[in-house]
């Protein structure tokens, strides 16, 4: 690997929506985003896994619940980076909506996991990532592209 070489962290995260409100979860004890509001369904894909089969697998690790490929659907594809020249920090993430799934969405990483709520796209708690929040803003106004970056 020469200089300019990097990696990509590829991620997927899940919105529920159930009308105008979208279920976040407050993060803590992660060393990422710790005291925001973030997707209540995110997680890195791991090899030889797709970001629809990573969504499924984080929503029962982080909320009890099953989703199904079918249920999701995708909202954009993000590249992002937080502007330093760590190849950590060059990212892919897959997002995607679900207004249907099985199950009652209820913390099961309670060290991870502070709290859980329910938020219209309209009134946002004001600590959320800045990457996530472009994607919520995006839902919110029904004007988001397929493709988005963030810190470029």
């Amino acid at each position: 690997m020469n200089a300019r070489s990097f990696a990509v962290v590829p991620a997927a995260y899940v919105y529920l929506r159930h009308e105008d409100r979208v279920l976040l979860q407050l993060r803590q004890n992660t060393g990422f985003m710790d005291g925001r509001w973030a997707a209540a369904i995110a997680g890195h894909v791991e090899l030889g896994e797709t970001a629809l089969a990573t969504a499924c697998r984080e929503a029962v690790e982080e909320l009890g619940i099953m989703l199904h490929p079918g249920a999701l659907t995708p909202v954009t594809a993000m590249q992002r980076t937080d502007g330093t020249a760590d190849p950590r920090e060059q990212r892919v993430d897959w997002f995607f909506t679900a207004r249907v799934w099985d199950g009652r969405p209820t913390i099961k990483e309670p060290l991870k996991c502070a709290d859980l709520a329910w938020f219209r796209l309209t009134d946002l708690p004001d600590l959320v990532p800045p990457h996530e929040r472009l994607v919520l803003d995006g839902l919110a106004s029904g004007r988001l592209s397929v493709f988005t970056s963030y810190g470029y």
